[in-house]
């Protein structure tokens, strides 16, 4: 039996979980009260969970990685552009 739904029920809680925070931030671009070192170092390591969960074959990490990879990415260049 396959415990892959575990998997993807994490992925989409954790995913789903930033998704308000990340659509707040850039409808309003404001990022004074965010971290440039976290969201590097958050953005980075979204990135290796993606190759990992390539590396595994595993769909949970793989989507809910590059969606979460997006949303921080797009922080983080926030960051960088209006920080």
């Amino acid at each position: 039996m396959s415990l892959e739904w575990i998997g993807a029920l994490a992925a989409t809680c954790t995913t789903l979980s930033f998704v308000p925070q990340a659509v707040k931030t850039i409808r309003s671009r404001d990022t004074r009260g965010i971290s440039l070192l976290m969201y590097a170092t958050f953005t980075f390591g979204i990135a290796c969970w993606f190759g990992y969960g390539l590396v595994l074959h595993s769909w949970p990490m793989i989507v809910s990685n590059a969606v979460t990879f997006v949303l921080s990415a797009t922080i983080l260049a926030l960051k960088l552009k209006h920080g």
